[in-house]
């Protein structure tokens, strides 16, 4: 019988075979070692250092996202309390094992007697703590220390986690504990304060690049640059997705793994086309932008995929704008590093943020729907059409100098006159503050002075709004909203305070404010509940004067021309300008999401 045509895989991938078949690269090339992690510094160096100088914990609590290597690390933990060589030249625990030792082949394959692994999502009892209890007492067979791994440890039950807290507080001397969690919130403090913790951080994609292109060499697998880009990119921090995703891209392109093999794989779209889409989005062009929309979905993207692909990219662009060194990143490929930089120079913040919210909305309807090709054209239709719409101070400015509704160029080379878009104005800040909070006092006011220790014993309060501010001054927020919000003055003195009290006060509000205005001015207050209706209260009387300057704005010749001009628009805020010179009081932020 002849030999067999050997094809490009077989060249370029040796089929590691063993009793056993074929091991995954996620299992061939764990790491054995503290010099085998990637992406850990932080914890390497602080269990080093630990081991160093005899500063040895009873427990250990790892915690990460999937694949970061938290079981990993437990195993190569043990190894390391348990470092013996045959010449029995290594008598204390080490974290430098350059050789194999008498006990860590079979720690790293989990069939050590005296290195227990436990799954707490399936042994979450407390028969299974108490098994444990009673097994910790007795010495270990042939290692150096008992280690108990417990992995997904947030899965044991509340009494499990009980039964368990004595021995863990108090184990014996050759015992050692190692959890691992996925979910470190759902492990209760009182186990926490027992361990050393350590947070395994997502490895960084340039690592993960460098070390996926290592992993390659060694299976003689030609791989190109942006195809380990884009597998580290899809792996988001998780070296053990990152392996996997390789091994099945080494099966899938059977041959030399291309960039193009890796995105279909994924059911990626290209990244430099999007790019090319979202250059067309930011230019207006709905035709382009619609067209390579089309493409992308004709050669098997998935229209959810390409709307993420575009808002990661928004998010890149974003970045640079604010921390140019972003674009250094080696996971990215040159084009969208190149044009990155052209589009934060170009692009202002408020348009960015503006197409990313837009994005994150239109993939959850995308997602959500039928026709989720169709849903995602009307999101690209709508944040092109949105893309070059005028600011809201660009629309007041040209109504202002010329008169005429501003135009924008549409993608066809025509123009069409900028729709529903109106200012926002903002809500004085004011309406929840008195004129006495609001305004500063002057350097000698004895309220000012209260917590210095030179002020007068007493403190004289002449009005309602310096009670307030006397309030605020104090942080006593609860006193200051129940001033505001359930107090209807009906007279205000220095040591009397006569009111009256809306259905929302507090049944202990008269003795609360009697008691703190008396500590707090340093003299005797009598605060009585008067039979008179009062005054609104301050804060009825902030939104009485907050609906008269909407009206008033209402009113304004310029706001009645930008109504006129753009149907369906409507004011949703009012800034009210201080004077100059003045403090500014001012609404929400102009930059928020505005209202068509």
């Amino acid at each position: 019988m002849s030999e067999p045509k050997k094809s490009a895989a077989s060249d370029s991938v040796p089929a590691e075979m063993s009793a056993d078949g074929y091991r995954v690269l996620a299992r061939k090339y764990r790491p054995a070692s503290f010099d085998d992690l990637i992406g850990q510094d932080a914890m390497v160096r602080t269990i080093s250092n630990a081991f160093e100088s005899g500063r040895i914990p009873q427990a250990w609590i790892l915690t990460g996202v999937r694949g970061v290597g938290k079981t990993t690390t437990a195993r190569i933990l043990a190894r390391a309390l348990n470092y013996e060589l045959p010449d029995g030249s290594v008598k204390e625990p080490t974290i430098r094992m350059p050789v194999m030792g008498v006990h860590c082949q079979a720690i790293i394959e989990s069939r050590h007697p005296d290195v227990l692994e436990m799954d707490a999502a399936s042994h979450n009892s407390v028969e299974d703590v108490r098994q444990i209890n009673d097994a910790i007492r007795y010495a270990p067979m042939s290692a150096r220390y008992k280690v108990y791994i417990l992995d997904e440890v947030h899965m044991l039950s509340g009494a499990a986690f009980n039964a368990l807290l004595k021995t863990l507080e108090e184990p014996p001397p050759h015992a050692k504990f190692i959890f691992a969690t996925t979910e470190i919130r759902k492990v209760p403090v009182t186990v926490l304060s027992r361990c050393q913790r350590f947070d395994l951080r997502r490895v960084d994609a340039a690592a993960l690049v460098k070390h996926l292109e290592s992993i390659a060499a060694k299976e003689k697998v030609e791989i190109q640059p942006a195809a380990l880009a884009l597998i580290a990119r899809a792996a988001e921090g998780s070296v053990r997705d990152s392996l996997s995703l390789l091994d099945q891209a080494i099966a899938h392109a059977a041959g030399p793994v291309r960039a193009e093999d890796v995105r279909l794989m994924l059911g990626l779209a290209d990244r430099v086309r999007v790019v090319d889409l979202f250059e067309a989005l930011m230019r207006g062009d709905v035709i382009t932008a619609l067209k390579e929309l089309r493409e992308q979905y004709d050669i098997g993207a998935d229209p959810a995929v390409i709307l993420s692909d575009l808002a990661e990219f928004t998010h890149f662009v974003t970045r640079v704008k604010v921390v140019p060194a972003v674009a250094d990143d080696v996971s990215l490929s040159e084009a969208e590093r190149t044009r990155g930089r052209a589009f934060a120079a170009q692009l202002s913040m408020r348009v960015l943020s503006r197409a990313w919210q837009m994005l994150l909305k239109g993939i959850s309807e995308v997602q959500a729907s039928g026709r989720p090709v169709a849903a995602a054209e009307m999101v690209l239709v709508r944040i092109a059409y949105a893309a070059d719409l005028p600011t809201p101070d660009e629309v007041v400015r040209s109504l202002s100098e010329t008169g005429s509704t501003p135009a924008r160029p549409q993608g066809n080379g025509g123009t069409v006159q900028a729709q529903s878009y109106a200012p926002r104005y903002e809500t004085p800040r004011s309406s929840s503050r008195s004129s006495a909070a609001v305004s500063p006092r002057p350097a000698d006011d004895p309220v000012a002075r209260l917590d210095e220790p030179a002020a007068a014993p007493t403190l004289s309060i002449g009005s309602f709004e310096e009670l307030i501010a006397l309030a605020a001054d104090k942080r006593d927020i609860a006193a200051k909203m129940a001033l505001e919000r359930d107090v209807r003055l009906v007279r205000c003195e220095d040591g009397q305070l006569e009111i009256a009290l809306e259905p929302s006060a507090p049944k202990t509000l008269v003795h609360d404010l009697q008691r703190k205005l008396t500590g707090w001015t340093g003299k005797r207050w009598i605060v009585v509940v008067s039979k008179e209706q009062g005054a609104p209260t301050m804060r009825a009387q902030a939104e009485a004067q907050q609906a008269e300057i909407e009206r008033g704005v209402q009113d304004d010749p310029l706001v009645q021309a930008v109504l006129n001009r753009f149907p369906g628009a409507k004011v949703v805020g009012v800034t009210q300008n201080a004077p100059e010179g003045g403090e500014s009081i001012s609404g929400p932020d102009p930059d928020s999401e505005h209202e068509d």
